[in-house]
């Protein structure tokens, strides 16, 4: 049975715990063997249950108008796909949560050979051309309908709305963009849209990288270790969530050449201007610290990517575009202090629900 195909509950228990499960997609194998997609849904909870624990003093009127939402049959269904970031996967449980409870259905999808769809046999995260992943997308998205439709009172097809963080929104830039009318809404959190530096930085980096990617694509780079921002995240040093060691390793994955030629050329056209139709919200922290060993500052500031060039780049996705910015955020917003997160998850879903269409 493919990805999409109606018939069978194929969707396990998450490791997220309850209200979470998680199905695997079988996509076409490639040069490494076998491979997989996987996708994380969150249950809607019940509909006259009142808002409680995280939700408290925050989701009142979003418990509210989700009630009117769903209780609509002439409102469409909305749901919200999450792409992860670069030696990453999908943990953020509270965000789902929040969105559940807005109205939306939830989603997150683990892209091949990163989180619960990486293998012992597979290189982590490895690809050397990023369109390769509208095929997950894609089996994703034939599932969220397929589910929502069979979760939902509504004979109304479903709206999406595809949220990215990092690398994903790197990833969700380019193919919105190949694949205008596909989905609401486009929200971006910290998206990865320029080598750190510039493009002249990146025009340089092409020209050193491109030797090895034709010769030898899964060479390995040696570059410095910075595991800062996992410190300033994982519960294991000065954060506040559990990551999977292995999922989301302290050192990241390697860097390999033929990789880094996919994403310098995905960069490349990000400069070059898209023209994606859907309204495009960036959600970034106000500041930029880059730095090999841990500080207290690092809680405070987008520890990976240059906010202020992302901010520019942003511009240049499309024609409706919003950039927010929040002071004292880390590189993954969602995953920043208490009061800066809620703030996010705020702003975030009364946007997502300001465009149905």
């Amino acid at each position: 049975m493919t990805a999409g195909e109606p018939g069978q509950d194929l969707w396990l228990p998450d490791i997220l715990g309850e209200g979470f499960h998680a199905r695997e997609l079988e996509l076409v194998p490639d040069d490494e063997g076998p491979v997989c997609a996987t996708l994380v849904r969150h249950s809607r909870p019940v509909l006259d249950a009142p808002p409680h624990g995280l939700l408290d003093g925050l989701s009142a009127l979003a418990h509210r108008r989700r009630r009117h939402l769903t209780q609509d049959p002439a409102t469409a269904p909305r749901a919200v796909m999450y792409l992860h970031g670069w030696a990453d996967y999908f943990l953020q449980s509270e965000l789902a949560e929040y969105l559940t409870a807005s109205g939306f259905y939830f989603y997150a999808l683990d892209l091949r050979k990163f989180g619960r769809s990486l293998r012992t046999w597979q290189t982590p995260g490895y690809t050397t051309d990023l369109s390769v992943y509208d095929e997950d997308i894609g089996a994703a998205i034939r599932v969220i309908e397929q589910d929502v439709a069979e979760r939902s009172d509504s004979e109304m097809p479903v709206t999406l709305h595809l949220l990215a963080h990092s690398y994903g929104g790197l990833i969700a830039a380019l193919w919105a963009d190949r694949h205008p009318g596909r989905v609401g809404t486009l929200s971006l959190n910290a998206p990865w849209l320029e080598l750190q530096g510039s493009s002249l930085v990146r025009s340089l980096a092409m020209h050193l990288v491109e030797p090895f990617a034709r010769t030898d694509p899964r060479r390995p780079f040696r570059f410095p270790e910075m595991p800062a921002y996992w410190e300033s995240v994982s519960n294991e040093a000065h954060g506040e969530w559990t990551l999977h060691e292995e999922w989301r390793p302290r050192l990241s994955f390697p860097i390999r050449a033929g990789w880094s030629r996919a994403v310098l050329a995905g960069h490349a056209a990000i400069g070059h201007k898209l023209n994606i139709d859907a309204p495009i919200l960036v959600l970034l922290s106000d500041k930029t610290r880059i730095q090999t060993e841990w500080t207290a500052e690092l809680m405070r500031v987008d520890a990976v990517i240059d906010v202020e060039e992302t901010a520019r780049r942003a511009l240049g996705l499309g024609r409706r575009t919003a950039v927010f910015r929040y002071p004292g955020a880390l590189h993954d917003v969602f995953l920043s202090r208490r009061t800066v997160r809620h703030q996010a998850y705020r702003d975030l879903a009364f946007w997502l629900g300001s465009y149905p269409y």
